[in-house]
């Protein structure tokens, strides 16, 4: 065979190992088209009217060049004044007698609600519930024979797959966009009840309440929250999940009302060096670092120190699972917890009670009286100078055993311990003297780690105090 078509026959052959690639990869991706057609006429748009109230200076006119003009303005008599505030956002229909989810931010304070269909039939809807814990609200509109959603299964869930979030961003009705799954279980703070999916599907205002569909068409979450620092998207949006929503939605139609679980318990994330404190093969669970009077745990035989691995089987593999676990228990029923504790797994039965809006994030702990004497005392080796408190100044601290934290250094600083601070605990026994820390930490092992409980400003907290640093 010739140079030239030797040539010629390796261009071929290169052209066809990169066409053909190309081509399957056009192949493989998705098509949402039928998704919009078939799924997309139960997407609707939700427009509110609220009323907005505010007060403001009954001022002459013409007075702004006068120099009296600050005077009018901080003295002048108010007068309450009425102005109408519309917003919209998106929701789907989930029966076809007339009942749809979105959020309830949608449709907090509305005064009255329009809910628009793709075929542009319009209908007054009525609020059945909301609950803000979750953003989720449901709605019902004086209609029948519906286009419904499918729902889908939150556990066939994959990170990375397709999705496709339909809905109003900006007013812009019906919009598509779509995305992969970036993450599951996301908790953002002060949502303890929602474990959110992120997606990187384009959300923006007017898109919240809308549906998250996956590419067999089912709704998998409800497009409510993004993160951004210019008020638009930024690659980042969050959803929750299908099942936590319609949870809640067969509650808000029962009963107009959401009820929740809880068991009274203060809890921290557990660390690497804290796990093994407590002699955990890996940080996992919620540590129990105070526990109620009279409360469900109390009852239970729940214990500061203890450690909570799963509630009804299943597992807690991070402190903010629990208040969502619990959460999810009808108050009144029994429930199982695997509770670490002395290192050994034990089984506690917790009967929670409802979860009412007024409750505390924390709980007050009631104290033991020490045996003390006002002393400061030095561990160089750990880097912690403590002092022992007399009742009064125990008292004024607002605690009622324990020594208190007055300088820091090495491995007491590396751990997080801070002037000021009070250790009340040490390895699940409370500490009442120097001398019993003094003997805990001589007895441990060098290189082991200690499980500090201290008091900070009103709260307590678990720190991980390796044995055998230098100052």
């Amino acid at each position: 065979m010739s140079i030239k078509k030797l040539i010629v026959a390796a261009m071929l052959a290169a052209s066809a190992f990169t066409v053909q690639p190309a081509a399957a990869l056009a192949a493989d991706l998705p098509d949402f088209t039928r998704i919009v057609e078939t799924e997309g006429r139960a997407v609707v748009n939700v427009s509110t009217t609220s009323t907005i109230k505010q007060n403001v200076s009954a001022m002459p006119e013409g007075m702004e060049g006068d120099p009296f003009f600050e005077f009018f303005r901080r003295f002048a008599p108010q007068q309450q004044q009425e102005r109408q505030e519309r917003s919209l956002g998106s929701g789907f229909i989930i029966s076809p007698d007339g009942y749809l989810l979105t959020n309830a931010h949608v449709v907090a304070r509305a005064d009255e609600i329009t809910v628009t269909l793709t075929d542009k039939r319009e209908f007054k809807a009525k609020v059945i519930g909301s609950d803000a814990r979750t953003d989720v609200a449901l709605l019902k509109i004086d209609a029948k024979n519906l286009p419904v959603v499918r729902l889908g299964n939150m556990a066939d869930v994959k990170v990375g797959e397709w999705v496709l979030a339909i809905g109003s961003p900006f007013g812009f009705e019906n919009t598509v966009t779509s995305g992969i799954v970036s993450a599951k279980n996301r908790l953002l703070p002060d949502e303890n009840f929602v474990p959110f999916l992120q997606t990187d599907a384009a959300v923006n205002p007017g898109n919240s309440g809308g549906p998250l569909f996956n590419l067999k068409g089912e709704v998998i979450g409800i497009n409510s929250q993004i993160y951004s620092r210019s008020g638009g998207f930024m690659g980042i949006s969050f959803s929750i999940p299908i099942d936590v929503a319609m949870n809640v939605a067969d509650q808000l139609k029962a009963t107009g009302k959401v009820s929740r679980g809880r068991i009274g318990v203060a809890i921290q994330e557990l660390n690497k060096d804290l796990a093994a404190s407590f002699g955990l093969a890996r940080p996992a669970g919620a540590l129990v670092n105070d526990v109620e009077k009279k409360s469900p745990a109390e009852k239970a035989g729940l214990r500061t120190g203890d450690i909570i691995l799963s509630v009804a089987g299943q597992a807690v593999d991070s402190s903010s699972d629990l208040p969502r676990l619990i959460g999810a228990i009808r108050p009144g029923k029994p429930v199982v917890l695997e509770v670490w504790r002395n290192r050994a797994m034990q089984k506690l039965t917790v009967v929670p009670e409802e979860l009412k809006t007024e409750d505390a994030r924390t709980a007050q702990r009631e104290y033991r009286s020490p045996q003390a004497v006002p002393d400061a005392q030095n561990m160089k080796q750990l880097g912690l100078a403590l002092q022992e408190l007399t009742p009064a100044q125990l008292a004024k601290v607002g605690v009622k055993y324990g020594l208190q934290v007055k300088r820091v250094s090495g491995a007491a600083a590396r751990a997080g311990i801070q002037p000021g601070d009070v250790i009340v605990d040490l390895g699940g026994e409370a500490l009442g003297s120097f001398a019993q820390f003094k003997a805990a930490v001589t007895a441990a092992p060098k290189g082991s780690t200690l499980a500090l409980q201290l008091w900070r400003q009103g709260i307590t907290l678990f720190v991980p105090l390796s044995i055998g640093g230098e100052e």
